[in-house]
């Protein structure tokens, strides 16, 4: 264990639960500012066609890299797992198979958007205005998914480590070299969408190097060496069991969101614009409920491994209190400064600023129900189970979502407040239902383990 190292099966809970969570939320502001600084950058040198532009991706960016990213999801628990088991060749074995599939899942991420990005984008009825601009970016911003993989490996590795500090370090300085490249390529290079998308692809490269550097460095079982690196079948097959059903949740996730794009892309270019930059704006407050939910994983993860179920119960129960006064704070804060935070993406609309405020008011408000399900569904992922936490956000969060564009939407008024209002909806029934599964999960790990003590 590393001198920064956050002790996550013993001591005192809710101040090391903190401690960890903080690194991670700032990590995760610093990683938004990637696309955050694209948008402001293009706005305030290139206007609002180049905003939505860029906007427009995000969706579909997500839809595409999630699956890979469920995978890193998967690494993160098993090593927490094997840690908490005091597994040592399984913690080095899932630490050297994960970084070769990292570059392997780089690279296809890198084909399949060259390749599908620019259609699937056609598909979404993409304002005809800026789709071209929306094409380029994306082209351009899949030439690095091979730094940002390795990245999110390598994090993932660290994180179930305890260590929350070193990522947020690295991202740190990736994210100042991001800002000074999106001015530079913007404005002396006149390169728009394509500049911050070189930009965003130069700092991954950035952080991935130093999330590399830190595990050669490590001098613990989660140590990476060159010469060990291999595929190993056993933790292979771990981390696809977790990450698999992770990546395609979050995927589908994605899947709902895309419709929702799309349909609100056919309100217009204004429209789109507006919800491209509160959509950025509200990223900050997800990722700050998001940081709870690795929280809760890895502490789960760790905990399992280590057969305590009742600190597990614990972590429930502070992680669920912290996210939701939490969540009630940001959101309402991001609420109130919603039209100067909008003023700083959008210099010429006010009209799209207007929509920006709209989308603000009926999503952040409610935060908290995003905090809530997604620390439920990161401490039934920490337990090992991936399959049944995906079907139930393929129903309670897809299938619902789908459900209101069609069936819904249309017949209360077919208005942006109508499509975006199904968001707390249905995270406050995925929260229900994972805290559901959670409970049964928790009932039956406590009654085996007392059927093997008796």
């Amino acid at each position: 264990m590393q001198k920064r190292d956050i002790q996550m099966t013993a001591g005192p809970l809710l101040p090391n639960i903190i401690r960890y969570t903080v690194p991670i939320i700032l990590t995760g502001l610093l990683q938004l500012l990637f696309n955050a600084a694209d948008l402001v950058v293009v706005g305030q040198f290139c206007g609002s066609h180049s905003v939505g532009a860029v906007g427009a991706t995000s969706s579909l960016i997500n839809l595409i890299v999630n699956l890979f990213i469920g995978l890193s999801v998967g690494a993160g628990v098993v090593v927490a797992q094997a840690i908490g088991s005091g597994h040592r060749e399984g913690i080095s074995r899932t630490v050297h198979t994960a970084m070769p599939v990292a570059v392997i899942s780089g690279l296809l991420l890198t084909v399949i958007g060259l390749l599908l990005a620019p259609q699937i984008l056609q598909w979404m009825a993409t304002p005809t205005e800026y789709i071209h601009l929306s094409t380029l970016y994306v082209k351009v911003y899949f030439c690095g998914m091979i730094p940002q993989m390795v990245y999110n490996f390598g994090a993932a590795i660290l994180r179930a480590a305890g260590d929350t500090q070193g990522p947020l370090r690295y991202l740190t300085l990736a994210g100042v070299v991001n800002v000074a490249l999106n001015v530079l390529f913007v404005t002396l290079f006149d390169m728009n969408v394509a500049g911050v998308a070189l930009a965003t692809s130069l700092s991954q490269l950035l952080a991935a190097v130093l999330v590399v550097r830190a595990l050669m460095r490590r001098t613990d079982d989660c140590r990476l060496e060159w010469r060990r690196l291999r595929i190993h079948r056993t933790p292979l097959l771990q981390m696809l069991r977790i990450g698999v059903p992770a990546g395609i949740q979050g995927s589908l996730f994605s899947v709902s969101n895309v419709l929702i794009q799309s349909t609100m892309n056919s309100f217009g270019a204004v429209v789109t614009s507006g919800f491209a930059a509160g959509g950025s704006i509200e990223g900050f407050v997800y990722v700050v409920m998001n940081a709870f939910y690795q929280t809760a994983m890895n502490f789960t993860g760790q905990n399992v491994g280590a057969g305590n179920y009742a600190r597990v119960r614990k972590v429930m129960r502070t992680s669920l209190v912290s996210v939701a006064v939490t969540g009630l704070v940001f959101g309402a804060l991001v609420w109130l400064l919603a039209e100067p935070l909008l003023s700083l993406y959008i210099t010429d609309s006010a009209e799209a600023i207007r929509y920006g405020v709209l989308r603000l008011t009926v999503t952040c408000l409610p935060y908290f129900l995003c905090g809530l399900m997604e620390v439920a569904s990161g401490m039934v992922r920490g337990m090992g189970a991936s399959v049944l936490p995906m079907l139930v956000t393929v129903l309670s969060v897809c299938a619902f979502r789908v459900a209101w564009v069609y069936l819904v939407f249309p017949y209360i008024g077919g208005t942006p407040t109508a499509l975006f209002i199904s968001y707390p909806i249905s995270w406050g029934l995925n929260a229900a239902a994972q805290t559901v599964i959670y409970a049964v999960l928790i009932r039956r790990r406590l009654h085996s383990q007392k059927a093997r003590e008796q």
